[in-house]
């Protein structure tokens, strides 16, 4: 008797969790997760390429949207989350997760109109609010396929004093053409880039200056668009830091286009919020490199490493990897001048086609001293689906079938500090 009084109760809480499981609606359960989780980039305009704002947007990819979050593929966030705690994680709680598979499982019912939540508010495009926007004065044509090479464009931007960006943001014209961009700055009395022309693209000579080699020059990288990135925010605790831009400055935009199989358009546009008044502290980009690793070919597990050491104190606030097609791994670690060794970040999943700034919960101080190392794995093998040759040895370049080993960290510093001083890379010391 006991067994059967024991089934019926099974029997009527599996009924009780199913009736619940129907009664998940997309107006009332689902929307709410999308609007905190998945609108950032699954928008009109967005990196997505579905809208998620509307039932009706969503429900055609309902069964892919399973798929999605129970592999843990969206939303995409690829740090190992037994290390370090980071303020913007995106990942989904288990939670959420039931709430979305139950809903397609049950039919993906839209619901009652009045159970749906307001709409997120989103800034005609932008994640900032921009106090100044500078475009491209005249679009750039793409062809439809073929190695393209970077283009610089020396934008109409005037800067008669300086001035101090706290935040910032690329907006690309044609996101299925702009494989990435970054905004650098070319301070007065600089060479660089002599001969480009207002408005017109411009491609240095293969024996040239580029801005790769000067990653860690004063005041040169300001910020990038790459695919997946969040928009470029200065993450800053109360806005106490921003980004100096010199009087007499010019701003130029480096774009690498890719084409989408067909011959398009593009007129990309920067924008800045300015500080009102200059900030307590600068927030620079210092950036760990190494260009001199050899891929070999058919390689499954090939590692590299780069380090570098502070000449100053600085506060941590983010941090980025970036790996190209055949990157699998990051890993950044410190040791303290006492000898101390912690590990910052670990991601496991390197995803190219989704890279992530992880800004930290809470900032961190790195003393002078202290020694800052990066890992990197890659997969030169055909079991990489996104290797491009798996028979060729593989070289540090920009374009995406060649790689990188790469690490950019947000820091915080001094306004009085010289910022190309502030590292001491490991091929400076051999």
């Amino acid at each position: 008797m006991r067994t059967v009084r024991f089934f019926i109760a099974f029997l009527m809480m599996r009924a009780v969790a199913f009736a619940a499981a129907e009664d998940i609606t997309f107006n009332k359960d689902v929307l709410p997760i999308l609007q905190k989780n998945c609108q950032v980039c699954h928008r009109p305009g967005q990196i997505g390429p579905m809208s998620f704002l509307t039932y009706e947007g969503t429900r055609p990819w309902a069964k892919a949207l399973k798929e999605a979050v129970l592999t843990r593929k969206m939303p995409p966030w690829f740090a190992d989350p037994e290390v370090g705690h980071f303020a913007n994680e995106r990942r989904l709680d288990d939670a959420d997760i039931k709430t979305l598979v139950d809903w397609v499982d049950h039919g993906a019912p839209e619901g009652v109109s009045k159970n749906k939540p307001a709409p997120k508010q989103w800034t005609d495009g932008w994640d900032i609010k921009p106090d100044v926007v500078y475009e491209m004065p005249a679009p750039y044509t793409i062809p439809a396929s073929g190695v393209l090479e970077y283009i610089y464009i020396l934008l109409p931007a005037k800067f008669p004093q300086d001035t101090w960006i706290i935040d910032g943001e690329i907006q690309p014209g044609n996101r299925s053409a702009v494989h990435h961009a970054s905004v650098i700055v070319r301070p007065p009395g600089s060479a660089w880039l002599k001969d480009a022309k207002m408005g017109e693209p411009h491609i240095p000579p293969k024996t040239g200056e580029v801005a790769f080699t000067n990653f860690n020059a004063p005041q040169e990288w300001l910020l990038g668009y790459v695919p997946g990135m969040q928009p470029q925010r200065y993450f800053s605790p109360g806005k106490d830091a921003g980004r100096l831009i010199p009087a007499g400055s010019d701003i130029f935009l480096e774009i690498h286009y890719t084409g989408n199989g067909r011959k398009s358009e593009d007129r990309t546009k920067v924008g800045f919020v300015l500080a009102k008044e200059p900030p307590g502290k600068q927030l620079l980009n210092l950036v760990l490199y190494d260009t001199s690793f050899e891929i070999p070919p058919n390689a499954s597990e090939h590692t590299g490493n780069a380090w570098a050491v502070l000449n100053e104190p600085v506060t941590l606030l983010y941090m980025q990897p970036h790996l190209h097609l055949r990157g699998t791994r990051m890993v950044i670690q410190v040791t303290y001048p006492d000898g101390r060794s912690e590990t910052l970040l670990r991601v496991p999943r390197y995803s190219y086609q989704w890279q992530v700034i992880y800004v930290r919960e809470k900032p961190l101080k790195l003393p002078k001293g202290t020694r800052i190392d990066i890992s990197a794995s890659w997969d030169n093998s055909a079991n990489n689906k996104f290797n491009p040759d798996p028979s060729q040895t593989v070289r540090s370049g920009q374009q995406a079938w060649d790689e990188m080993l790469v690490s950019i960290l947000g820091v915080t510093v001094d306004r009085s500090v010289a910022p190309g001083k502030i590292l001491t890379m490991s091929w400076n010391v051999h």
